[in-house]
């Protein structure tokens, strides 16, 4: 059997480590060629380097914005937040989110067809487990940004979904993160969560997978909290 994604064409950035990788390994299995780019390949939150990019490429089937994250930063109280500190983070998740998908719409509009998949978090959907402020805010906007573009693009037959997944130890931020907690935190938070475990990155991608597949033709806009029932509580 063919696979369903083969002869598609995929770019999917933030894929250094974890939720990324899984996600391009993901749909390499259902048969698209994928193009893997993290920060050491280009800066996604410079046009010029964004346009560069996808005319290297040529046309995409299928965006994943997966590139984010918080950049080392910590949970501090808003006046003690620079300006830099918070542009760094917007840029690396919001405005990346943005260049990216606009340099992929021309040809996808010609094509009548294309699939995107934003990477937010459940901090987008309710409040930073981290307590960074641009983080939270920026997670929102990839929301509302994909809502917007839904609507925007739905004529053309290109589909714009997100994921916000719960806790998952993914890479080395958010390993730190959970060591941070101590055994009491991390008992708090696994109690949280309904399935009483973390999130692996193959059930991000998989979400992912379901998205950009033909099963998913008739669903855009949508926000998929993949977080163990975590957004239940």
């Amino acid at each position: 059997m063919v696979p369903e994604l083969s002869g598609k064409v995929a770019l999917v950035t933030g894929t250094a480590h974890g939720i990324g990788t899984a996600i391009a390994d993901g749909l390499e299995q259902d048969g698209a060629t994928v193009h893997r780019v993290d920060r050491d390949t280009a800066d996604l939150a410079d046009p010029r380097q964004v346009a560069r990019l996808i005319e290297r490429i040529g046309s995409i089937d299928i965006l994943v914005n997966n590139a984010g994250g918080v950049g080392g930063q910590v949970g501090r109280p808003l006046d003690e937040i620079s300006d830099e500190d918070w542009r760094a983070i917007v840029d690396a998740n919001l405005t990346s989110t943005f260049l990216c998908t606009r340099a992929v719409i021309p040809a996808m509009k010609a094509a009548r067809t294309g699939r995107i998949v934003n990477i937010s978090s459940g901090a987008g959907r309710s409040v930073s487990l981290t307590g960074i402020q641009a983080y939270a805010s920026a997670k929102a906007g990839q929301i509302g940004f994909t809502r917007q573009m839904a609507h925007e693009l739905g004529p053309f037959g290109i589909t714009v979904n997100c994921i916000a997944p719960g806790f998952v130890r993914s890479n080395p931020t958010t390993e730190l993160q959970w060591q941070s907690y101590g055994e009491e935190g991390q008992r708090r938070l696994i109690e949280g969560i309904a399935l009483r475990r973390l999130g692996r990155p193959e059930d991000i991608a998989n979400g992912v997978r379901f998205f950009v597949s033909s099963r998913a033709s008739w669903i855009t806009g949508q926000v998929l909290s993949i977080d163990g029932g975590r957004s239940l509580f």
